[in-house]
């Protein structure tokens, strides 16, 4: 159980520090030029990564066999692209919220299925 309240603690580490670096890059502050923020997300992303595969061992559960991980998994392939744009490679703000959007309703999606074990819950 340690894995699963690690993964959990990092998912709202890592989601909470999205929305704020998301926050600075929408409204061009400073702080998103800075080199902590763009050091510190992949280490959190790193631990949650681990962390969900050491928890995904110890449940037996596992993505490309169980569609509620699977799911998940390709949840996070959206959220990491929406992410990406939004954060770095949007040419306009506009595009870079419209993904930021994206990211946000990608993690959403990942987070429900993670409570209902169900990849074709509705919001």
């Amino acid at each position: 159980m340690l894995a699963k309240h690690i993964h959990v603690l990092c998912v709202v580490i890592t989601i909470s520090f999205f929305v704020v670096r998301g926050m600075w890059v929408l409204f061009d502050s400073k702080l998103q030029n800075q080199k902590w923020p763009k050091k510190l997300a992949p280490t959190i992303d790193t631990i949650l990564l681990v962390s969900a595969v050491i928890f995904a061992i110890e449940i037996q559960q596992y993505p490309f066999v169980h569609a509620w991980l699977t799911a998940k998994v390709i949840g996070l392939f959206f959220y990491i692209a929406f992410g990406a744009v939004a954060l770095t490679y949007g040419k306009t703000k506009k595009i870079k919220a419209v993904a930021f959007t994206g990211s946000l309703l990608s993690f959403i999606y990942i987070v429900s299925v993670a409570f209902t074990k169900n990849p074709l819950v509705i919001f």
